[in-house]
């Protein structure tokens, strides 16, 4: 449970788009304190639940559910919302495969480029 936690409590922190440090500042703990929080290797995150679901606009049980979490986007309270869940992870590994191809590819233009102009 505690790595589930701390893996939703670190992509909820990068969907909008925060630093440890300044979550860190928000729950007023070190940023060392936070960042081991968010790497599973302790529990002290359930002392924190309710200004972390404050601060990333969910509910506890998003927080402590399984799969999936809803992020409230919208800083106005409306309901632009977006679902995390497992998929994300395996979109990312992809979209990361194919940045990777690409830079290998314009590795191989630039060098024909480089032999069309000697």
């Amino acid at each position: 449970m505690n790595i589930e936690v701390a893996h939703k409590i670190k992509t909820l922190r990068t969907s909008k788009g925060l630093s440890q440090e300044q979550v860190a500042d928000y729950l007023h703990v070190a940023q060392s304190t936070y960042a081991r929080m968010e790497n599973g290797e302790t529990n002290s995150w359930v002392n924190y639940i309710q200004p972390i679901c404050e601060l990333f606009e969910i509910q506890p049980e998003e927080l402590l559910k399984q799969d999936t979490i809803i992020v409230n986007q919208n800083q106005q309270g409306g309901n632009g919302a977006f679902i995390i869940n497992q998929l994300s992870e395996k979109l990312i590994e992809q979209y990361e495969l194919r940045l990777q191809e690409k830079d290998q590819y314009i590795k191989r233009l630039e060098s024909l480029l480089d032999k069309k102009q000697l």
